[in-house]
């Protein structure tokens, strides 16, 4: 991320600026509908004519976005012909009225394309990446993510979401009741060679800076041995939407968790690192062992709730971070899909 603002600040740049709203019938110019029967979330624009400027359209119709995608989650933009990473770079500006994020404190490996645009996780096409809202194992996180289809995958490649709020409404109470009190320890060991080194996640190879960020953070870190960094952090399991105050389940522990890794990878790293040296672990934020069956509880009701379309060459797709989760399937052929996160929000200390 690149700062800290009010929250204030991050508000009003979610488009809730008092102007007049922009009718997208009645100007003829775009065509919504959901895209799935039946589904609220994605919505779907589409335009009506020609060679449409996307992106100045949008600028009048902050607004008008903002609503829909407070009321849908996400909106899916097909059709609009968006040439390159600087114009959707620019698109995303434009929406969410000011600068793109920096990933910053990162999880998983991604390369610059250009400027603040990023590829989207760059793990072998053979990996499924389970649903999970963008930075949910922080404190802070962008709230807007935006994808950009430049190639579709031969075959494969969807990139499934699932609103949050509905995954918030089917968990067990007594689960989001023990997970809201006593939120969410992840625990990350870097320098063994697998997972992302410390120098990739935070930017930098000044163990000095490292600390900074971490204090800044509330993260605990330990330096080990052989330029080994052991880092804790206690985080939200569940948050409320900082404008319509939803409550969505905002977390990762279903990905941090060690149940995460498939049988036979698990049973590897076990005879490898002790449990409290493993890559990445979750626990309560008490730091007691969570359930495998809670996990496989909430990763069932993630599946259940996930929407799932092909992606179109050029296709758009912007998400409310908090309210909509998003993975990926397994592909097969060549997939170029890029990212760009915006709208940097703090809830505050917890």
């Amino acid at each position: 991320m690149d700062g800290q603002e009010p929250e204030g600040a991050s508000l009003k740049r979610l488009g809730v600026a008092r102007r007049k709203a922009v009718s997208v019938s009645q100007e003829n110019l775009v065509k919504a509908e959901p895209l799935q029967s039946g589904k609220l979330l994605p919505l779907l624009l589409q335009p009506s004519i020609e060679d449409f400027d996307l992106t100045a359209w949008a600028a009048s119709a902050r607004e008008y976005l903002a609503e829909q995608l407070l009321k849908h989650g996400g909106i899916l933009f097909r059709g609009f012909n968006l040439r390159s990473p600087a114009e959707f770079e620019q698109f995303i500006r434009t929406i969410s009225g000011g600068e793109l994020l920096d990933y910053s404190y990162r999880s998983t490996p991604r390369t610059v394309v250009s400027g603040r645009i990023y590829t989207s996780t760059e793990y072998p096409a053979s990996h499924a990446i389970p649903l999970h809202n963008e930075m949910a194992y922080s404190r802070t996180w962008p709230l807007m993510i935006c994808f950009h289809c430049v190639r579709s995958a031969q075959q494969g490649g969807e990139t499934p979401i699932a609103d949050s709020r509905a995954v918030y409404q089917r968990i067990d109470p007594k689960i989001k009741e023990t997970f809201t009190r006593k939120k969410v320890l992840y625990v990350r060991n870097y320098g063994s060679g697998i997972d992302l080194p410390w120098q990739t996640v935070f930017q930098t190879s000044d163990k000095a800076e490292v600390a900074m960020y971490c204090l800044n953070a509330g993260i605990e870190l330990e330096w080990r041995d052989g330029d080994r960094l052991r880092t804790r952090q206690v985080c939200q399991a569940v948050a409320a939407h900082p404008v319509s105050g939803e409550m969505v389940w905002f977390n990762q522990v279903h990905l941090f968790h060690v149940t995460s890794l498939d049988s036979k990878v698990r049973e590897s790293v076990f005879s490898t690192f002790a449990e409290e040296d493993l890559p990445r672990n979750a626990y309560y934020g008490d730091g007691s062992h969570i359930e495998p069956s809670i996990l496989d509880e909430i990763r069932r009701i993630y599946q259940e709730e996930a929407i799932v379309f092909p992606w179109h060459d050029g296709d758009l797709l912007l998400l409310d971070n908090m309210l909509s989760a998003h993975g990926r399937h397994p592909y097969s052929g060549a997939r170029r899909v890029i990212v760009g996160m915006a709208q940097h929000y703090a809830p505050g200390t917890l």
